[in-house]
C-alpha cells in the first residue's frame, strides 16, 4: 500500500520556515526588499514629493512668518538657527506618517498576498519599508539644511555636531515609524490613518518648542512640552547646531527612540504576521 505524499502549500512551508531563517537570509530579504521599495519610488517620482517639497515649503514659511515676530522685523536670519533643527525633528515624524498609509495600501493592493506565499521572515518586510523611509528622511533633511544654508544658517560647533544631530533626528524618526506601521496595520483605511496620524501629529508639533520658546506658554503647557519628545529631539538638535548643553537632551531623545521601539515593534511584528 503505498502512501501518498502531500506537499504543503508554499504559504504553509513559508510560515513554517520563517522561524529557521537566518542572520544572512534576513539581511538578504531585507535588500531585496529594499529595492522593490526604491523602484516603486523611481517608477512613481511623485512619491518623493513631499520630502523634496515640504523642507523648502515649511522653512520659507516659518522663517518669513514666524521669525520676524520672534526674532524682530528684519533679523529672520537669527531665527533661521533656530527653526532649522527644530524642524529636523518635525521632517522625521511627518516622513513617518508614509509608512503607515504605505502599509495599509500594500494590503489593499495585494501586495502581502504575494509576501505571504514566500518563505522570508515577515519582519523583513516592515524593516525594508522603514529603510527606504529612512533614506527619504535623509533626502528631506540634506533639503532641509541646504535651505537653512541659504538663509544664513551658521553652525557654531562643527561638522561633526551637525551631523549627530542629523543622525539622532533619523534615529528617533526611524522610532516613530513603528508607530504608524502599527497604525496602517490596525486601521481599515489609508484615510483613517491619515486622519488618526493628523490628532498625533498636531499637538506634539505646535505644543513643543519646535517653532518658538516655551517661555511665554502657559504652565500647563510647558508640562507638556517638557515631556514632548519633540522638545527633546528640537533642543538636542539646537544645541548640537549652535552650542550649548546637549547631553540631557540627547539622552532623553535616545530613551525616547528605544522606548517607542520596544514597545511597538514587537506589537507591529504581531499584528503583521497575524494579518499576513
Amino acid at each position: 500500500m503505498s502512501t501518498a505524499t502531500i506537499t504543503p502549500p508554499a504559504a504553509v512551508r513559508g510560515a513554517r520556515s520563517e522561524g529557521r531563517i537566518g542572520l544572512r537570509a534576513n539581511l538578504r530579504h531585507i535588500s531585496a526588499l529594499v529595492r522593490r521599495n526604491a523602484l516603486q519610488i523611481k517608477q512613481d517620482p511623485e512619491s518623493m514629493f513631499d520630502a523634496l517639497l515640504m523642507p523648502i515649503i515649511f522653512t520659507l514659511l516659518f522663517v518669513y512668518v514666524f521669525g520676524g515676530a520672534i526674532s524682530g522685523k528684519g533679523h529672520q536670519a537669527a531665527y533661521v538657527n533656530y527653526v532649522v533643527p527644530g524642524l529636523m525633528a518635525m521632517m522625521g515624524m511627518n516622513i513617518a506618517q508614509a509608512v503607515g498609509t504605505g502599509i495599509n495600501d500594500d494590503f489593499k493592493k495585494g501586495v502581502m498576498d504575494r509576501f505571504r506565499t514566500m518563505p522570508i521572515a515577515r519582519s523583513s518586510v516592515l524593516i525594508a519599508k522603514i529603510v527606504v523611509e529612512i533614506g527619504r528622511m535623509l533626502v528631506a533633511t540634506a533639503i532641509l539644511l541646504g535651505m537653512g544654508f541659504a538663509l544664513g544658517m551658521t553652525v557654531h560647533t562643527d561638522v561633526l555636531h551637525l551631523l549627530a544631530a542629523v543622525v539622532l533626528s533619523l534615529v528617533f524618526g526611524a522610532s516613530l515609524m513603528w508607530i504608524f506601521i502599527l497604525l496602517g496595520l490596525t486601521m481599515k483605511t489609508a484615510q483613517s490613518v491619515q486622519g488618526v496620524a493628523m490628532l498625533v501629529l498636531m499637538p506634539l508639533q505646535f505644543g513643543s518648542s519646535i517653532f518658538a520658546p516655551t517661555t511665554t506658554m502657559p504652565g500647563w503647557l510647558q508640562s507638556f512640552t517638557d515631556v514632548n519628545p519633540l522638545s527633546n529631539l528640537a533642543d538636542a538638535s539646537r544645541a548640537l547646531v549652535n552650542g550649548g548643553a546637549v547631553a540631557h537632551s540627547v539622552w532623553m531623545t535616545l530613551a525616547w527612540a528605544i522606548g517607542i521601539t520596544a514597545v511597538t515593534a514587537p506589537l507591529a511584528v504581531m499584528r503583521f504576521r497575524k494579518k499576513a
